[in-house]
């Protein structure tokens, strides 16, 4: 299932739509990198490029992560 989250970034308030898989990994993600959701969602942000909407530079940094391996 899709489901929106918001989330602070920079000092605005933004969301995002992801699917719970999606945002089980992201999560994971955070934790094994010993940051906040919040902290590798501004990373995210601040690295994707200006044509490319967050919920899909979410997913694509979710992709690349698990390719990676970690």
């Amino acid at each position: 299932m899709i489901r929106k989250h918001s989330v602070s970034l920079h000092g605005h308030r933004t969301s995002f739509s992801l699917e719970d898989e999606f945002h089980a990994e992201l999560t994971r993600i955070a934790d094994t990198r010993d940051l906040s959701l919040a902290a590798l969602l501004a990373e995210i942000d601040d690295n994707r490029e200006s044509d490319v909407n967050l919920s899909s530079a979410i997913r694509l940094f979710v992709l690349a992560t698990l390719k990676a391996g970690s």
